[in-house]
C-alpha cells in the first residue's frame, strides 16, 4: 500500500491586515516644517532689530508684520473650495529683565524703551492649517552681567535637555527632573508652575502637560502623562537666577488673550458679539493681542464680559559638570531612522 502524497508546497501567505498610520502624515509633517521655516525667516529679520534705543511696541509691531508678509505666499490654493487657515500662532511678545513673557504692548500702554544690559525675552508663533510652531529665545543687550549670562545659559541647556527627554516612552516627569538638574549646574531654579503642552490641530494646550519646578499642590493636581510616537509638544523652558521660583503678577494691563474653547456663553453685549467675531475670524483658536483688531477701545471693551465670565553666544563661567547630562545634551535630537542590517551568519 503506497504512503499518502504529502503537498510539499508552501501555504500562500495571508494577506497582511491594514495597519493603523502611526505617528503623523506626511501632509502634516510638511505644515509642521512649512510652518517651522516661515518663522526662521522672521526670526533672522526680527531679532537683529533687537537694539537698546528701540521701543518695545515698535519691534512687536514688526514681527506681526513679519509674520503676515512671510506666510502670504504660503498655501494660498483652496482645497475642496476651503482656503487654508494661516497666519500667527502667537503674537510677538518682547519681555524685558524680570518679566517672565507675554509682554505684548498697546499703543495706548506705558512706553517701553530697550536700554543696554537688558535681558530681553522674544516669543513669536507662525501656523497654518491649524498646525502651530512658536519659537523663544533671549538675548543681551550690550556686554553681559555674570548672573544674567549663567541663567540664559543654563535656560538654553535645560531647553536642549528638555527637547531629548520629551521621546516615546518617557513620562513629563522625566523632562521636570532634567530641567531641575541642569539649572542647578548653573545656580538657577526654573520658574515655577510654567507648563508645556502637547500640540494639535488648532490645539496649543493639549491635555498632556509638562510642569516645571512644581510645588506639592501643583504636582498633586497634574496626571502623570507617557509621551507616545507622533506627538507633537511646545517646550517651554523658563529659568531665573537665585533660588526663589515664583512668578509673581505685574502692574501692567494684560493684552494677550485666547479662546477658551471648553466655554459657552451667550455674551450680550452688542459690542462683545462684534469683538468676537473680529477675533473668530482674525485668530481662530490662538492667542491674539487686542492690537491685532480694528479698534482697540471697542476690543478692550468687548473682552471684559469675556473674560470676567471666564544659547551659544553667551559666555557663562558655569558648566554642566554631571556627566550623564552632558551625555544627554550632546545626543542628537532625532534618531537615526537607518536599519541595522545583521549580516548573515556563517553556514556550518
Amino acid at each position: 500500500m503506497s504512503a499518502p502524497a504529502i503537498d510539499l508546497k508552501k501555504p500562500e501567505p495571508k494577506p497582511e491586515e491594514p495597519q493603523e498610520e502611526q505617528g503623523l502624515t506626511n501632509d502634516v509633517i510638511t505644515k509642521y516644517t512649512t510652518a517651522g521655516q516661515a518663522l526662521n525667516t522672521v526670526l533672522k529679520k526680527l531679532v537683529p532689530e533687537i537694539q537698546p534705543g528701540k521701543k518695545v511696541l515698535d519691534l512687536c509691531v514688526e514681527g506681526d508684520k513679519l509674520v503676515s508678509e512671510a506666510t502670504a505666499s504660503l498655501y494660498n490654493k483652496a482645497k475642496n473650495g476651503v482656503k487654508v487657515p494661516k497666519g500667527s500662532a502667537f503674537p510677538t511678545c518682547i519681555s524685558v529683565n524680570n518679566i517672565v513673557s507675554h509682554v505684548s504692548p498697546l499703543h495706548s500702554d506705558p512706553e517701553i524703551v530697550l536700554k543696554d544690559g537688558d535681558v530681553v525675552k522674544v516669543q513669536v508663533g507662525i501656523q497654518i492649517d491649524g498646525y502651530a510652531v512658536t519659537h523663544a529665545e533671549t538675548i543681551i543687550l550690550g556686554k553681559a552681567d555674570p548672573v544674567a549670562a549663567d541663567v540664559v545659559k543654563a535656560a538654553y541647556d535645560a531647553a536642549q535637555a528638555a527637547m531629548r527627554a520629551v521621546k516615546a516612552g518617557n513620562k513629563n516627569w522625566d523632562v521636570t527632573e532634567i530641567v531641575d538638574k541642569v539649572a542647578k549646574e548653573y545656580d538657577c531654579v526654573p520658574v515655577q508652575g510654567m507648563l508645556s503642552c502637547q500640540h494639535e490641530q488648532n490645539v496649543t494646550d493639549g491635555k498632556k502637560r509638562i510642569l516645571l519646578n512644581p510645588s506639592p499642590e501643583l504636582r498633586r493636581d497634574h496626571d502623570t502623562v507617557t509621551f507616545e510616537e507622533g506627538e507633537v509638544y511646545g517646550v517651554d523652558v523658563l529659568v531665573v537666577s537665585g533660588s526663589d521660583p515664583k512668578a509673581r503678577p505685574d502692574e501692567s494691563r494684560t493684552s494677550v488673550y485666547k479662546r477658551a474653547n471648553d466655554v459657552n456663553y451667550q455674551l450680550k453685549m452688542k459690542t462683545s458679539r462684534a469683538t468676537f467675531s473680529e477675533i473668530q475670524k482674525k485668530s481662530g483658536a490662538f492667542p491674539f493681542t487686542l492690537r491685532a483688531l480694528d479698534d482697540e477701545k471697542r476690543s478692550r471693551m468687548g473682552v471684559q464680559e469675556a473674560v470676567a465670565h471666564a544659547s551659544d553666544k553667551v559666555k557663562s563661567d558655569k558648566s554642566i559638570k554631571d556627566e550623564e547630562l552632558q551625555k544627554t545634551i550632546s545626543a542628537p535630537l532625532r534618531a537615526s531612522k537607518k536599519k541595522n542590517k545583521n549580516a548573515a551568519a556563517p553556514a556550518s
